[in-house]
C-alpha cells in the first residue's frame, strides 16, 4: 500500500498527541539505543530525540515515501527501511516505541513476545494503537465496501478488527513484563470540509481506494463521505467532533 504523508500530517498535531501522551509513561532515564518501529514522516521520532539527545535513535519504517519526508526533516535520527513486521535489531535495544504502528500487523500473540525479546532486561515495549474500530467512521466503511457494486473487489480488502481488549495484552504480556496498559478516547474537534474523510483517507481508506479502478474508487469514496457527514454532522463553529479511541502499551522486561 502506498502512503502519502501530506494526507497523514494534515492532522498532524491529533495524530502526534498520543505519542507524546505514550512517551509521558515511558520510565526510562538514559536509554542508549532507542527504535521507533512504523516512524512514518518522524513525527512522533522528533519527541524521542528531544527527550533523550543521548540516545542513539532510529526510525524504521516499510514506506519509503514516509522515509523520503522523514530524512528531508532536521530530525537526529538514522532511518531505515525495513517491515517492522519480521524486523530485527542487530543488538538489543532500550526502548522499542510505536505509534500507531503495529495495528496493521497480525498475529499479536506471536507479534509482542518476539519484539519483548529484543530487548535489553529492563528495556521498555511502549505501543499506541487505535481502537476505534466500533466507531461510525469504521463500521459504515465496512458495511459499504460489502455492497454492490464494490462488494466484489473488495473482498478480503478489509480485515477484522485487529486490535484486542485491554485485558487481552494484559495477560500476553504480565508474564514477562511489567505493565501499563490503559485506553483514552480523544474528543478530536476537527476543521475544513469532509474533516473525518480526509483523515480516513490517509489510513483506513487506502486499501479500499487502492484496490478500486478510478471511477469505482470515486464512486465509493463520494458514498462514504455523504455517510460520514450524517454520523459526524459539521457543528455552527465550523469544527466536526472525531472521537477516538486509542490503546496504550509500556510493558518493560523483567
Amino acid at each position: 500500500m502506498s502512503w502519502h504523508p501530506e494526507r497523514y500530517l494534515a492532522f498532524d498535531d491529533h495524530r502526534t498527541r498520543p505519542a507524546a501522551d505514550l512517551l509521558a509513561r515511558v520510565p526510562l532515564l538514559a536509554p542508549e539505543r532507542v527504535v521507533d518501529l512504523g516512524c512514518g514522516p518522524g513525527n512522533s521520532t522528533v519527541l524521542l530525540a528531544e527527550r533523550w539527545p543521548g540516545a542513539a535513535v532510529i526510525g524504521v519504517d516499510s514506506a519509503a515515501t514516509m522515509l523520503e519526508k522523514a530524512r528531508a526533516s532536521s530530525i537526529r535520527a538514522d532511518w531505515l527501511e525495513a517491515d517492522i513486521a519480521d524486523w530485527t535489531p542487530e543488538a538489543p535495544v532500550d526502548l522499542l516505541f510505536s505509534n500507531a504502528a503495529l495495528h496493521w500487523l497480525p498475529d499479536h500473540q506471536a507479534l509482542l513476545p518476539r519484539l519483548l525479546g529484543q530487548l535489553r532486561p529492563g528495556g521498555v515495549l511502549a505501543i499506541q494503537m487505535p481502537r476505534n474500530f466500533q466507531a461510525a467512521s469504521h463500521v459504515t466503511l465496512h458495511q459499504l465496501a460489502a455492497q454492490e457494486p464494490w462488494a466484489a473487489q473488495l473482498e478480503g480488502v478489509l480485515r477484522p478488527e485487529p486490535v484486542a481488549p485491554p485485558a487481552w495484552y494484559h495477560e500476553l504480556l504480565a508474564p514477562h513484563a511489567a505493565t501499563d496498559i490503559w485506553q483514552t478516547e480523544y474528543l478530536q474537534a476537527l476543521e475544513g470540509e469532509d474533516p473525518v474523510l480526509r483523515w480516513i483517507e490517509a489510513t483506513a481508506l487506502r486499501p479500499v481506494l487502492e484496490a478500486l479502478d478510478e471511477a469505482a474508487g470515486a464512486g465509493f469514496k463520494d458514498a462514504y463521505a455523504a455517510r460520514l457527514r450524517e454520523a459526524y454532522p459539521r457543528r455552527p463553529d465550523g469544527t466536526t467532533l472525531f472521537p477516538f479511541l486509542r490503546l496504550f502499551i509500556v510493558a518493560r522486561r523483567a
